[in-house]
């Protein structure tokens, strides 16, 4: 897990706690199995004093039962992470993916089996697109079963496309929005820059195939923009990034993954961090994503009666 053991994870859980941090968020297929075990390990005794999640759908091996959210691949595999995590119940269990084959109402049953059962409390989405999450949501709460309340998604500001529809979704749904990898898989931390070899110590310094950068010259102009930023701060720029996001209309908290413990405490410090109207307007800007149809549409006809899901991301198609 990050080649680090038990005993380093619970000097950073340590620290994490110190600061407030209450969620612990792992899934069934992080090193096959064994990040949960290692949570275990380094949770031992605090077990209950923290919101454990994990994660379900990834297929786990080649057969036709490894994978999806079937009832039966469902159950047994919360059933493996909980041996593994050594709990009697998750507090949050994500639909790690979408599952295009497995009726809806298959899937949404199983969850409610594992809540009504004790063992699961609160079940969430992770990677839907937002029709996805609301044909979920809606088709939950029209049944009489056990309903999403928050998503994890990919959120960065190289990578704002939940703006779009996800996150007015989720808002109108009531959905919290957590942020996975922030610092886009290694790609914010510094460590990519314009002209520079990236360290191959790092993950983006390897053949890792995420995250999907569809235009590189603007990934370096908003890599850039966040030194400049960083600099005027006297910090580091993933704590200008973990700043920006942690303010972000509909953004509900940020899952963190730090290696270090000075890492760690670098990436906790942005909660103290503001970075001020003109930086924020500056790096919001900077990283604006097109006004596709219908959003140039509406931002030119349709401001007169704007959703209070989508005002604050269609202020920003309107500029």
């Amino acid at each position: 897990m990050a080649g680090l053991g038990a005993d380093d994870y619970r000097r950073l859980f340590d620290i994490a706690f110190d600061a407030g941090v209450n969620l612990v968020d792992t899934a069934n297929m992080y090193s096959s199995g064994e990040a949960e075990e290692i949570t275990a390990r380094a949770l031992a005794g605090r077990r209950d004093d923290v919101v454990l999640t994990s994660k379900v759908r990834m297929p786990l091996g080649d057969g036709p039962n490894d994978g999806g959210a079937s009832r039966f691949h469902i159950l047994r595999e919360v059933e493996n992470s909980l041996r593994r995590l050594r709990t009697d119940h998750l507090d949050l269990l994500y639909l790690h993916q979408w599952d295009g084959v497995t009726p809806i109402e298959e899937t949404l049953s199983a969850l409610d089996t594992l809540v009504r059962d004790g063992k699961v409390r609160y079940v969430g989405t992770s990677n839907y697109s937002a029709w996805q999450l609301t044909k979920t949501v809606l088709r939950a709460r029209e049944l009489g079963l056990t309903a999403p309340v928050v998503q994890q998604m990919y959120y960065t500001p190289e990578a704002r496309e939940i703006e779009y529809e996800i996150l007015p979704a989720a808002l109108d749904l009531g959905i919290g929005t957590f942020v996975w990898s922030p610092l886009g898989e290694g790609l914010l931390t510094g460590k990519v820059r314009r002209g520079r070899e990236t360290p191959p110590d790092t993950r983006q310094g390897t053949d890792w195939p995420e995250p999907h950068v569809v235009d590189w010259e603007r990934a370096y102009r908003i890599i850039d923009k966040l030194s400049d930023i960083a600099d005027a701060h006297g910090v580091s720029i993933p704590r200008v990034v973990l700043s920006w996001l942690l303010r972000r209309p509909g953004v509900t908290g940020i899952v963190l993954g730090a290696r270090s413990e000075a890492h760690l405490r670098d990436d906790l410090a942005a909660l103290d961090l503001d970075l001020g109207p003109a930086h924020t307007a500056e790096l919001t800007d900077i990283s604006a994503l097109p006004a596709y149809y219908p959003f140039w549409h509406r931002a030119l006809n349709a401001t007169d009666r704007p959703d209070p899901a989508e005002r604050p991301f269609l202020n920003g198609f309107t500029r």
